[in-house]
């Protein structure tokens, strides 16, 4: 039924052998960056190569300062608890999400509250976070309270999915007149724009990730950015196991975490980074070709949204139920074309599904149709 499209997507990548989902590239000048690296024997967290990929990443999203880390997972736990996130506080979040997102929540011994996503971003709805909101909290001492549970929710965590970005200018407007902390997932959209501005600059604190199958990768690695000078020396210092600076004593002052970048990894990113602005072109190139071959046509592409510069980390597209999803899956995959289906809800997950959700009739009517199909880098 769907072997139109698979001829479609090996002729796109000149391949009859298996097309990975989204494999790394390496182009440029990673081998001479981890040669010098390992020549210098400053492979752990100290070197220069981290502080100049942090210097280019800040520069690259528009902001003051970024952070280094192991990966997004502890970029992101790092940027709820110097948001203030405690134990017993709520945080609320899009159902429709990579996992890690509700793991740092849980990190913080803090839970999530789910809230619908829009329909063309995947991302968090602005009109659903409102409508929530309006009918379930109340602003007491500059906090917001959550009338049903009676905890305050601290932050709000939206994730630009698949590098598509949310509607985040009006959720930083919410955010703002709540009382709640506003904290970007910006994990898999690197390159991606709204409104002319960097995603995860529109946040006091956002996390990226490089884990292996993003843009750009260092086989993990993460950052935390930010433009408040405070929040990133608490950052670097809580990511160093808030290991006081001394020439030879071991003092630390509070509980700290090895949440470092190693040097090594860096090193990649480094050079990975020289290579972004080529991938992205390219990413670009695919989608336009995936786009003009699914127009008119099921399954449906999906596109950058309105005033959006995406950077189509992974393509997406929409089946019409879940039965024709299962069907598209099932040939693809056999067909030596990977393809996956977007995540099962967190709320539907043992772990997060006692608690709190609005009406997610968005986020369940994706889940049933939507599949990413291959978004390789191509030469």
């Amino acid at each position: 039924m769907y072997q139109e499209t698979i001829d479609f997507i090996k002729s796109s990548f000149n391949t009859t052998d298996f097309i990975a989902l989204h494999e790394p590239k390496f182009i440029g000048n990673e081998k001479k960056y981890l040669n010098e690296c390992i020549d210098s024997t400053f492979v752990s967290s100290v070197g220069k190569f981290v502080d100049q990929f942090e210097q280019i990443i800040a520069e690259y999203t528009g902001v003051k300062y970024a952070i280094a880390t192991v990966n997004g997972s502890s970029a992101l736990h790092i940027s709820l608890l110097l948001s203030g996130v405690e134990a017993g506080d709520e945080v609320i979040t899009q159902p429709l999400t990579f996992i890690a997102t509700c793991n740092a929540i849980s990190y913080c011994n803090a839970q999530p509250v789910f809230i619908d996503v829009d329909k063309d971003t995947m991302g968090l709805s602005p009109v659903a976070l409102r409508e929530f909101l309006q009918e379930n909290c109340v602003i007491k001492d500059r906090q917001c309270i959550n009338k049903t549970t009676g905890k305050i929710i601290k932050a709000c965590v939206p994730m630009h999915t698949f590098g598509h970005p949310c509607r985040i200018d009006d959720i930083q407007a919410i955010c703002a007149e709540y009382h709640i902390g506003l904290v970007e997932d910006a994990a898999e959209s690197l390159g991606s724009f709204y409104k002319d501005k960097h995603t995860g600059a529109f946040s006091k604190l956002a996390a990226i990730s490089f884990n292996g199958n993003k843009i750009i990768t260092a086989g993990g690695g993460g950052c935390i950015i930010t433009n408040n000078e405070d929040l990133a020396k608490k950052a670097k210092h809580l990511t160093t196991t808030a290991k006081v600076s001394h020439k030879w004593e071991y003092t630390h002052d509070s509980i700290g975490y090895n949440y470092r970048m190693p040097n090594i990894n860096a090193a990649l990113l480094v050079a990975q980074l020289e290579s972004l602005d080529k991938y992205l072109v390219s990413k670009r190139k695919l989608a336009q070709d995936y786009k003009g071959f699914f127009i008119n046509k099921m399954p449906q592409f999906i596109e950058e949204p309105i005033h959006s510069q995406s950077n189509y980390w992974l393509n997406a597209v929409i089946l019409k139920d879940r039965v024709q999803r299962d069907l598209f899956l099932t040939e693809t995959n056999a067909n030596g074309v990977m393809t996956r289906p977007i995540w099962v809800l967190m709320n539907k997950l043992d772990m997060f599904k006692s608690f709190q959700c609005g009406d997610l009739s968005n986020a369940e009517w994706l889940e049933d149709r939507v599949v990413n199909i291959p978004s390789s880098v191509r030469d």
